[in-house]
């Protein structure tokens, strides 16, 4: 993120008179704003590169707020939702938040509680993005790497000595020491502690892609 893109809250309501409200409140607050009437002209909109949330209505005309909750999910977008609902009921809470949603406000919230769970909810996508900036710089290290290199670095975080790996590999332990050595180097890892963490970051978790 850059000082050209601040946070920004997309609102998400079919009622003019809330959108209109909420803009006001976070406006006050010194917050950017964007409203829709409809799910689709925000999907138009497309994700900005400054952290963002969506405050989301969960009756809106059509799909339910939670429908489209799961049609974002679906479709790769990750944003912090916060839904606000006049008619809410404890399973449909339970079922938003199991889904990932930041906070189920009910009308009339106050508006603190509001600020308060965007404030969250911007957090965490900041958050969410620079562990996202750091990912793509490792991966762009590890694709810099040979295949060999990469073999000898999948076995170096094993916890493989050098002469172990020489066997495996049927080479020299000084050629793995070199391979190695340039694995580190490419990779900026300071110390093997390093390097494993790495190798980790760059392995997704079971049911992951």
């Amino acid at each position: 993120m850059t000082r050209a893109d601040p946070p920004i809250v997309f609102v998400v309501d079919d009622d003019a008179g809330v959108r209109g409200s909420i803009q006001g409140l976070l406006k006050s607050a010194g917050l950017r704003c964007e409203a829709f009437a409809r799910p689709q002209e925000f999907l138009r909109r497309g994700r900005p590169e400054g952290p963002s949330c969506l405050v989301l209505d969960v009756r809106l005309p059509g799909a339910s707020g939670l429908d489209f909750q799961k049609q974002l999910a679906d479709a790769g977008v990750l944003i912090p939702i916060i839904f606000i609902t006049g008619h809410g009921d404890i399973p449909m809470t339970v079922k938003a938040m199991k889904s990932g949603a930041m906070e189920f406000l009910t009308k009339p919230f106050r508006d603190q509680d509001l600020l308060d769970a965007i404030h969250q909810a911007l957090d965490r996508d900041r958050a969410a993005r620079q562990r996202e900036s750091k990912l793509a710089e490792l991966r762009k290290r590890y694709a810099a790497l040979t295949a060999r290199e990469r073999e000898v670095m999948g076995l170096v975080v094993s916890g493989m000595l050098n002469k172990q790996i020489a066997s495996e590999l049927g080479t020299s332990e000084i050629t793995i020491k070199i391979h190695r050595g340039h694995a580190m180097r490419k990779m900026r890892a300071e110390s093997l502690a390093e390097l494993v963490r790495m190798a980790a970051d760059l392995v997704p978790p079971p049911g992951k892609k």
